[in-house]
């Protein structure tokens, strides 16, 4: 009898722990941090096609998105990954391949390689466009692969602040490129 008793306790015991496991897991995925998996050459070549990233979810309950952030973003019918070009109150525009905001030239490394590109099909990476004033709420957004990205200037539109899920950390997957996003 009282085997048996120590055998439901044990296994009552297990039983809690596991349950307990599973909640934690559903909050830290649901609140604090999920998996995203790229879909697309937007962002190449920062992120690659079907590259697999963990995504901060609460970092914007902390504060706003800020420039330079590569985000999520939820749309209406599937989600995206762009970097954060502007926030409220910016000036965006770009004049001969060069960004500026509040007419400060910006400097975007992360495009060389994709520059190089364009240049060598005599195009040029980012159209000439603006200036846009983002609006409070609002942030401006592109993709890293400007000639093949649907983003604020095509398409996607200013982003409401709300609709941004959380900010790319690092690619787990494919696990020999594993790095921040940042």
């Amino acid at each position: 009898m009282a085997k048996e008793k120590k055998k439901k306790s044990e296994l009552l015991s297990w039983v809690k722990s596991i349950v307990f496991a599973l909640v934690l897991v559903y909050i830290i995925k649901t609140f604090f941090f999920a998996p995203y998996m790229v879909e697309g050459v937007s962002m190449s070549p920062t992120l690659h096609d079907q590259d697999k990233l963990y995504v901060n979810k609460i970092i914007y309950s902390l504060g706003e998105p800020k420039v330079g952030d590569i985000v999520i973003i939820k749309g209406e019918k599937k989600r995206y990954v762009k970097r954060v070009i502007g926030v409220s109150g910016d000036t965006i525009e770009v004049r001969r391949d060069q960004l500026l905001v509040n007419h400060k030239e910006i400097k975007e490394p992360y495009l060389n390689r994709n520059k190089k590109k364009a240049h060598s099909l005599g195009v040029l990476l980012t159209e000439d466009f603006g200036p846009i004033k983002v609006p409070k709420g609002k942030c401006f957004v592109m993709g890293d692969n400007r000639l093949n990205s649907t983003d604020s200037r095509n398409g996607l539109g200013l982003i409401n602040i709300a609709s941004i899920e959380g900010r790319s950390e690092v690619v787990i997957y494919p696990f020999e490129d594993m790095r921040q996003t940042r």
